[in-house]
C-alpha cells in the first residue's frame, strides 16, 4: 500500500474520531451516570455551585458572598454559557442548615448593563445571617418555571450541586 492508499484509509478513521471527541454535550444525557457511561460536568460562570434542572435543559448556578450573609442565584441555560431571563417574582429554596429548615425566597434583581428588570431577569439574591457561617448545606428549589418547563423540589447540596 502506498502512502496515498494509507491516507485516504485514514482520513475517514480520524473524521469519525474527531467527530466523536467533539460532539461534547449532543448525547442524550438524563442526568444519571451509568457504570461506564461518559457523564459531564459544565463549569459555573461566577465560580459557584451548578444546580441541574432536567435533563440539562437548564442550571441554576448559587453564589454565596459570606461576608454580607448573600446569596445569587443566576438562571443559565443548559451548557451554562447564557443567562436566561425568567418573569418570576421570586425564587424559593427551602434549606437545611445544622438540622434547622429555613425557607430562602430571593427576590428578582435588575442590571441596568444587560437590560434586566425586576420581571425579566436572571438573577436572583436573599441575605440571611446564617448565610455568614453556613459553607455547607442542603436544599430543594420549591418550584420554577423557565421558558414553559416548570421544575420542583429540585434537591442539592451547597457547595457540591447536583451534577
Amino acid at each position: 500500500m502506498n502512502a496515498t492508499q494509507s491516507v485516504r484509509r485514514t482520513l475517514p478513521i480520524l473524521a469519525i474520531t474527531l467527530s466523536a471527541l467533539f460532539s461534547g454535550c449532543g448525547g442524550k444525557d438524563d442526568g444519571h451516570a451509568t457504570e461506564g457511561a461518559h457523564k459531564h460536568q459544565h463549569r459555573a460562570p461566577h465560580g459557584g455551585t451548578a444546580i441541574v434542572l432536567g435533563q440539562e435543559a437548564f442550571h441554576l448556578e448559587l453564589v454565596r458572598t459570606a461576608e454580607t450573609g448573600l446569596l445569587t442565584c443566576y438562571i443559565l441555560d443548559g451548557h451554562m454559557e447564557s443567562f436566561v431571563r425568567v418573569m418570576a417574582p421570586h425564587l424559593s429554596l427551602e434549606t437545611t442548615v445544622s438540622n434547622q429548615t429555613r425557607t430562602l425566597e430571593l427576590l428578582p434583581v435588575a442590571n441596568a448593563a444587560t437590560g434586566e428588570k425586576i420581571g425579566d431577569t436572571s438573577q436572583f439574591e436573599a441575605r440571611a445571617e446564617w448565610l455568614k457561617t453556613a459553607t455547607n448545606f442542603t436544599g430543594k428549589v420549591i418550584g420554577i418555571t423557565i421558558k414553559g418547563s416548570t421544575f420542583t423540589d429540585v434537591a442539592f447540596r451547597f457547595p457540591e450541586g447536583n451534577e
